[in-house]
């Protein structure tokens, strides 16, 4: 750890666990609303969205202290993108929801199952390291563990776009080809939220590194 004479604000520790066990209530839901009915799906999404208004107030709560305080724990610039990477997820995880309900899909494939059950993970595992961040302990599995999820998730990312770009059968009508398209935009958006759960992982690695 390295040796600071003067005092830090130690606020942005919890603020940063609260990002993240929040992003577990949007991924959980996320995870209910793709095993819901169609019918069920708007109001699960509604609770989606709450938990994104939740992420953005503690987005703006980070980031009114690090422009109020003098010293901060760690760099300011990587305070900026832990709490910016956060945010993203829980964005893209609201987005995917809203994307799901607006384009008013039935069926979902099963490999939209497979990105968030691995976004489900990433979730647990943020909000576990999440806490170990102010003392620096133990977060060199979580973004081995992260990095490596985000392996699985490019695996059913392809694997699922594959099954929609190459179907057995192609389209016969434009409505079966509207079809695909929504659906690859839904996980296109669970990709990016994958995505931003690594540059998470790579944000906290960053600091670990500075801090040692």
């Amino acid at each position: 750890m390295a040796f600071r004479l003067t005092p830090q604000e130690r606020g942005f520790y919890p603020l940063f666990t609260r990002a993240a066990e929040n992003i577990v209530v949007a991924a959980d839901e996320l995870a209910a609303m793709v095993d819901a009915v169609p019918a069920d799906r708007p109001a699960i999404a509604k609770r989606v969205k709450e938990a994104e208004n939740a992420g953005d107030d503690v987005t703006h709560e980070i980031m009114v202290k690090l422009n109020s305080v003098f010293v901060t724990p760690f760099d300011r610039e990587d305070i900026y993108r832990l709490a910016s990477s956060l945010d993203d997820v829980v964005d893209a995880i609201e987005e995917a929801a809203d994307r799901i309900v607006l384009y008013r899909l039935d069926r979902l494939p099963a490999g939209i199952t497979m990105q968030v059950d691995v976004l489900r993970r990433a979730a647990l595992a943020t909000a576990e390291a999440m806490p170990r961040l102010e003392k620096m302990s133990a977060l060199q599995d979580y973004w081995i563990h992260v990095n490596s999820l985000e392996d699985e998730a490019d695996e059913a990312y392809h694997a699922v776009l594959a099954g929609l770009l190459s179907p057995a059968e192609a389209p016969t009508d434009t409505a079966a080809l509207l079809e695909i398209i929504k659906l690859k935009e839904v996980v296109d958006t669970l990709e990016e939220a994958a995505d931003a759960f690594e540059t998470v992982a790579n944000t906290v690695e960053s600091i670990a590194v500075k801090e040692a």
